[in-house]
């Protein structure tokens, strides 16, 4: 039973009612839904978010796939929309692929490139986004192969992490100016210091794709030589020209279906700052067909304490080319 409907009703019970009353509420809890068009049971069903985690690629406190997925997800319980929250208990792609029936949108937070747990799954995966099932990549996740995972994530979300395009610096931007959108609904101006991935892989003329997040990123975010992650000419090129680099966008698939990226959460202490969860809260919420309220989705404050909270097993770091 859906929890609003088994609220009422149980007010319901637990009042006295009259004979005549009882003999109406029961005619009417049984024919009028002969009477609304297309009423069902399933339309009663709250958006169901599925979140995915990959495993530990880099040691405590960073990348802390699950830690960071559970935050979100208990910010949404506690929100009071009408959402359902999944969280997939095995690190890595669901063994059960029913996990992903009546999904509203699907979160992802794990390793990239050649590790990222998609990609053993494209096919699977691209039949659920062409259903108009969301998705919500969050960091490394962003970052996809050359070829057809990186076209995937195009046409999934709109743009991607790119080797020998993209950058993956530690920096703090200031995000003051952001766009009239769902995502943006509620967030002030803040700042956070993160490894914030830019220059990312767009689809042509920015089709379909909103930025949410963007700054200009200062010269030191480029002192490294050039190298898959740490540079090369065309980002120089457009950091030098003045162009404010996205670091989080909105898309909405021509064919039907929304994605969102979002590069920072290297860091798991970042998820403190309360615009930061926000606007990630947002695009799962925009992801799913669900109503982002004006003033943002409620984000109720992260403690100290539930920040080392769940946290990955200390493990030996894996050997990553970050």
């Amino acid at each position: 039973m859906n929890g609003r409907i088994g609220i009422v009703w149980n007010s319901l019970r637990s009042n006295v009612m009259r004979p005549s009353f009882r003999v109406v509420a029961t005619f009417c809890l049984l024919v009028a839904p002969l009477f609304i068009p297309h009423a069902s049971v399933q339309a009663e069903k709250p958006a169901k978010i599925v979140f995915i985690s990959g495993k530990p690629s880099h040691g405590r406190m960073k990348h802390e796939h699950r830690a960071g997925n559970m935050i979100l997800a208990d910010a949404l319980d506690r929100s009071g929309l009408d959402v359902e929250t999944v969280l997939v208990p095995l690190l890595g792609y669901p063994e059960d692929p029913s996990v992903f029936e009546d999904a509203a949108t699907v979160v992802i937070f794990c390793t990239g490139h050649q590790g990222h747990i998609l990609n053993p799954h494209l096919a699977e995966f691209d039949a659920l986004m062409k259903s108009g099932v969301g998705v919500v990549m969050i960091h490394w996740a962003t970052e996809a192969e050359k070829g057809e995972p990186g076209q995937k994530f195009l046409e999934w979300m709109g743009g991607f992490c790119d080797l020998d395009w993209s950058v993956n610096p530690h920096w703090t931007p200031h995000f003051t100016d952001f766009p009239e959108h769902p995502v943006a609904n509620g967030l002030k101006p803040f700042e956070v210091d993160d490894e914030w991935y830019y220059h990312m892989r767009f689809v042509d003329d920015m089709k379909g794709v909103t930025p949410i997040l963007a700054d200009l990123p200062p010269s030191n975010t480029l002192r490294r030589p050039d190298g898959p992650r740490s540079g090369n000419p065309t980002v120089r090129r457009a950091v030098a020209a003045g162009e404010k680099q996205v670091v989080a966008w909105a898309y909405e698939r021509p064919s039907g279906g929304r994605g969102f990226g979002f590069t920072g959460a290297h860091n798991h202490v970042s998820w403190l700052d309360e615009n930061f969860r926000k606007v990630v809260l947002n695009g799962i919420l925009w992801t799913a067909h669900v109503e982002v309220p004006e003033s943002g989705c409620p984000s109720p404050k992260v403690s100290d304490v539930q920040i080392q909270a769940n946290l990955d097993p200390v493990v030996h770091k894996q050997k990553v080319s970050k």
